[in-house]
């Protein structure tokens, strides 16, 4: 392979990339050491101490396989790039004499599975080891593998066709084929927005109707309060899989849903469900999932025409261990390297979140009770085993949600 001066900003990029990481996972643990035998004094009485040290152990444990996931991971990503893996995949498909777009769309998806395979005893460990220490997990074996089965099948039946349009896009479109490509992704994600509750979730979930009368009751009045319309309010069956509880909105325009957790709604009152809920009602207020969109929309606009230039830089190629230009390892190329080069700005875009995060809870706490969302959190740190004293640098970096204590202390001064 040829080695030029861009492969050295590759390394040196992956080398902070990775040196950062380690150091940040080494901060958190060393955070979670100094308060193991303590409560936060903002917590005391409401969190025993058994549970905060469970806390502190899980997340702990969850660090320990992150060390090695992202050594294992470098590794993965030199071995495709500078270890000629690309390379060699590449040439399997080339020799079948296929056309361009049937070479490329084979290319990405065979990568997408070999990925898929490497990643899989990392998601076995986590899911039967990690979880299953921890008495989180509830998930089967049969579960597990159904679950990979149909993503695969959605792989295949969503995304190559979506393959094959960018693919189709990047050698009719011209030199600027990014914008064109750029207009199908974003049709492609709110298409996926809107199709998502109604007929993707629900292949690998049980939805039903909310069937507690008087919640339902509290939730219709603050609906109507806020002035949110949404297509129901639903329960769905996580614990299938995790004892861990959430809640959540999905879908856009009139395709909104309501989504509770069966494991959530089993350790609340109906009270603390309402104000989780109008928590989540403060993000629509806010407009904070518009913003979003928008930000991530703009933005892979940027990415699109960055790599607009790349693909016609024989450097961008050559430093990255690739001999053959082509629009197929161009993408993949990007992909793989975007987030070494982007990580460092993650702290931006995570500020952005928590502050996000603090206006929702206003906002709950002017419809509903300050008090009732701080129980309710209280209660998902406690039964998801979330950290209560996380290292402040870690959190910059990895937390799009302010950490416990500042959380909690923002809603008490609002109460």
């Amino acid at each position: 392979m040829e080695f030029n001066v861009f492969t050295l900003i590759f390394l040196i990029a992956t080398l902070s990339y990775v040196v950062t990481l380690l150091w940040l996972n080494v901060r958190q643990d060393k955070a979670l050491s100094s308060s193991f035998n303590a409560v936060p004094d903002e917590f005391s009485g409401k969190i025993t101490l058994a549970q905060h040290q469970k806390a502190a152990e899980y997340t702990q444990a969850k660090l320990k396989v992150n060390h090695f996931e992202v050594l294992f991971s470098t590794v993965v990503l030199l071995v495709w790039t500078l270890g000629g893996g690309l390379n060699w995949l590449d040439n399997i498909w080339q020799v079948q004499n296929y056309n361009s777009l049937n070479t490329g769309a084979g290319f990405i998806i065979s990568l997408m599975i070999i990925g898929s395979l490497i990643d899989l005893p990392f998601s076995l460990y986590r899911t039967f080891v990690l979880e299953q220490k921890f008495g989180f997990n509830k998930m089967t074996a049969a579960t597990f593998m159904g679950d990979l089965l149909k993503a695969l099948l959605l792989m295949l039946i969503i995304g190559l066709p979506l393959i094959y349009a960018i693919l189709w896009l990047m050698v009719e479109m011209g030199e600027f084929w990014w914008v064109y490509v750029w207009l199908v992704l974003t049709g492609f994600s709110l298409l996926m927005l809107w199709l998502y509750p109604t007929y993707i979730a629900p292949i690998f979930n049980k939805f039903k109707p909310l069937d507690n009368l008087e919640l339902k009751v509290k939730i219709d009045h603050l609906l109507n309060r806020t002035g949110f319309k949404s297509d129901g309010v639903f329960v769905m069956d996580g614990s299938k899989r995790s004892s861990h509880g959430n809640a959540y909105f999905t879908g856009i325009g009139k395709n909104k849903r309501i989504v509770f957790f069966d494991t959530l709604l089993e350790g609340m009152e109906d009270q603390e469900v309402e104000a989780i809920l109008a928590h989540e009602l403060g993000h629509f207020h806010h407009k904070h999932i518009r913003k979003h969109m928008i930000s991530s929309f703009t933005i892979s606009l940027l990415g699109l025409a960055l790599l607009g230039y790349l693909i016609n830089q024989p450097w961008f190629f050559s430093g990255l261990g690739v001999q053959t230009m082509s629009n197929h390892t161009a993408l993949i190329l990007f992909t793989l390297t975007l987030p070494i080069f982007s990580f460092f700005i993650a702290p931006i875009s995570n500020a952005l979140s928590r502050k996000h995060e603090f206006e929702a809870d206003a906002f709950a706490a002017k419809h509903t009770h300050a008090e009732d969302l701080i129980s309710s959190l209280v209660k998902l740190y406690r039964d998801n085993a979330s950290t209560l004293t996380p290292d402040r640098l870690y959190s910059a970096f990895h937390d799009s949600h302010p950490s416990a204590s500042i959380r909690i202390a923002e809603l008490k001064r609002r109460a």
